[in-house]
């Protein structure tokens, strides 16, 4: 298969936490975006989310006003699936729903003509998507995380059909607004993010359970410890630098005793299902009705707008 010779357009399907961002990302660089909604209202919704942000970007002195002006410009709402068909790359960021998912890439394989890109923002791989697709190569996943104007990280995976050129050709679109592509070799449930997370998840959710530790200084441990070595080296790096020899003898001693529970601990079910859902119901493993849930978040945006403005220095030095 051949990949598109230029990006000219962008259009993105889906509006909400994922797509406005998906949406600025490409604006900012410099490309045309049609972003397609449900309706009107939650396409203005959007809109301002990213008026919103884009704000915060000026704040942060990472965007002029006219830059984001511009951006903002470029930026055409629709409510037809048709106005993706002159689109080079289509990005489906749409609520987890597969099913509509299906429906939406067998559209969009209609109506947008090879070679045009169909890449799916989502955890979901490839090769659950193609079910109504003829021109299976060319679907990937570009599984971006939230925030995606944010975070730069893409985890990129080709589906079995898909064609050898559209994963270099999607990595290196990526890498011209900003983002971080990472290849994933074969499709695995829930990509590598979210093994990794859900890995500590797990552990993290065993020790509170078993009363270990308080949910309280399982968390302090992660923030004051290795989590703020994790930003600059990964896991397999850290046990690199720190001498495998070490850290094969240590984890030869402490794997058998993680939690290898396939299903969430008891107590997390009991919470969920009593309707504690965390901070949007005001109580999860936190009471959040004596925590400043607000405060957190700003906090841990401004952490990384710190990194984001790290990573555009360094590629600004070259």
């Amino acid at each position: 298969m051949s990949t598109p010779s230029a990006l000219k357009t962008v259009a993105v399907l889906g509006n909400g936490i994922i797509g406005h961002g998906v949406a600025q990302i490409f604006a900012v660089a410099g490309y045309p975006v049609r972003m397609i909604g449900r309706n009107p209202a939650s396409l203005d919704a959007a809109l301002e989310r990213i008026r919103a942000s884009l704000a915060r970007f000026q704040a942060h002195e990472m965007v002029t006003a006219r830059a984001a002006d511009a951006a903002l410009a470029r930026i055409a709402t629709s409510t037809e699936l048709e106005s993706a068909a002159d689109a080079e790359l289509v990005i489906e960021a749409v609520t987890e729903d597969l099913e509509l998912k299906l429906e939406l890439f067998g559209q969009l394989d209609r109506i947008c003509e090879p070679p045009a890109i169909l890449a799916s923002s989502s955890g979901q791989p490839a090769s659950k998507l193609v079910l109504n697709v003829q021109h299976r190569e060319r679907v990937v996943a570009t599984h971006f995380w939230y925030p995606p104007q944010l975070i730069p990280l893409v985890e990129v995976c080709a589906g079995p059909e898909t064609a050898p050129d559209v994963v270099p050709w999607v990595c290196e679109v990526l890498k011209t607004v900003g983002k971080a592509p990472v290849v994933i070799n074969r499709e695995i449930a829930g990509f590598i993010g979210n093994r990794l997370q859900f890995a500590l998840l797990r552990e993290a959710w065993a020790l509170w359970a078993s009363g270990a530790a308080s949910a309280e200084a399982i968390d302090a441990v992660v923030r004051y410890s290795f989590g703020r070595r994790l930003a600059i080296t990964g896991p397999i790096e850290s046990a690199d630098v720190g001498g495998l020899d070490t850290f094969d003898a240590f984890a030869s001693f402490l794997f058998p005793a993680l939690d290898t529970n396939s299903d969430p601990p008891q107590a997390i079910h009991t919470l969920t299902a009593q309707g504690h859902r965390g901070l949007p119901s005001g109580r999860g493993v936190y009471d959040w009705t004596h925590r400043d849930g607000d405060a957190l978040l700003a906090e841990r945006m401004e952490e990384l707008f710190r990194h984001l403005q790290r990573d555009q220095q360094k590629r600004r030095a070259g």
